[in-house]
């Protein structure tokens, strides 16, 4: 899969853009557009919880939620889905609630309920699934900590439920890298800026060019890139039964194809992601 499409959530500096027109744009919708399939996403949620679990999951917790796009998808799924989003930070959940829970029907919005809250709250409410998405979990740089987080969603899990993250890796992921990619109207950057393999820490910029000007450093990320082995050892540590990986194929052209299957081994490749799902 192409780098550039390892993009994703978790902010750490706000900064607004402005057109030539003096207009602003709007970072949430380019991120939307650039690097988030919501509606694909939760297909995939869905289908993986009948596939493991034999029957339909009902209620869905997005942690690290941001905008909640995931959510707001999962409500539209089944007129008998709830859904539970948490984040800390007001910006992103006030975007939201303007942008995407205001378009959902009555009903809809009544199985919707938002968390301005800490994903480490041992109080939070319990689900059939919980996803941690747009590797938002890799903030998370000490061991004790992520095994601390996912301690607490094991404890929030229904019975039967599971636990889904994804997660990015490949060779590329060592070097710094700037790929673009256009969209209508805007260009992508995913800009990867340094490496350090005694932490495994690396920093992350997305920016945006609208109107003929790049916004630089739109999104950052200051993270740890975390492992399969590692993840999966601390899931079964905190007790989950048994933890499935899901590879992404590839298309004819190298790139991932969007279809993700159970494997037990996977491709050394530049750049891959992949979904770790833990059951309880």
């Amino acid at each position: 899969m192409a780098k550039t499409e390892i993009a994703h959530r978790k902010k750490v500096r706000r900064r607004v853009g402005k057109k030539s027109n003096k207009t602003l744009f709007d970072k949430y919708e380019l991120y939307r557009k650039a690097v988030q399939s919501a509606e694909n996403d939760v297909q995939f949620i869905q289908n993986t919880f009948k596939e493991l679990k034999g029957k339909n999951a009902k209620s869905f917790r997005e942690d690290f939620c941001g905008t909640f796009a995931l959510s707001t998808e999962w409500i539209k799924l089944n007129p008998r889905h709830e859904a539970i989003g948490i984040d800390l930070d007001p910006e992103p959940m006030a975007y939201g609630k303007q942008n995407y829970l205001t378009k959902l029907k009555p009903d809809q919005q009544r199985r919707m309920r938002l968390i301005e809250g800490n994903v480490l709250d041992p109080n939070l409410p319990k689900a059939d699934i919980v996803a941690a998405m747009n590797f938002s979990y890799f903030c998370f740089k000490q061991r004790d900590l992520i095994k601390r987080y996912f301690a607490n969603v094991y404890k929030t899990l229904n019975k039967d439920g599971i636990f889904l993250v994804d997660i990015f890796g490949g060779s590329q992921c060592f070097d710094a890298i700037e790929d673009e990619i256009k969209h209508e109207g805007f260009t992508y950057y995913w800009d990867q800026t340094n490496f350090d393999p005694v932490t495994n820490e690396a920093l992350f910029h997305i920016h945006f060019k609208v109107g003929g000007k790049k916004i630089e450093q739109v999104f950052t990320y200051d993270w740890r890139l975390w492992t399969i082995p590692e993840l999966r050892e601390i899931m079964t540590e905190v007790g989950f039964k048994k933890v499935h990986v899901f590879w992404e194929g590839t298309a004819k052209d190298g790139s991932g194809d969007g279809n993700f299957t159970r494997v037990d081994h996977g491709e050394s490749c530049q750049s891959w992601i992949a979904y770790i799902v833990g059951e309880k």
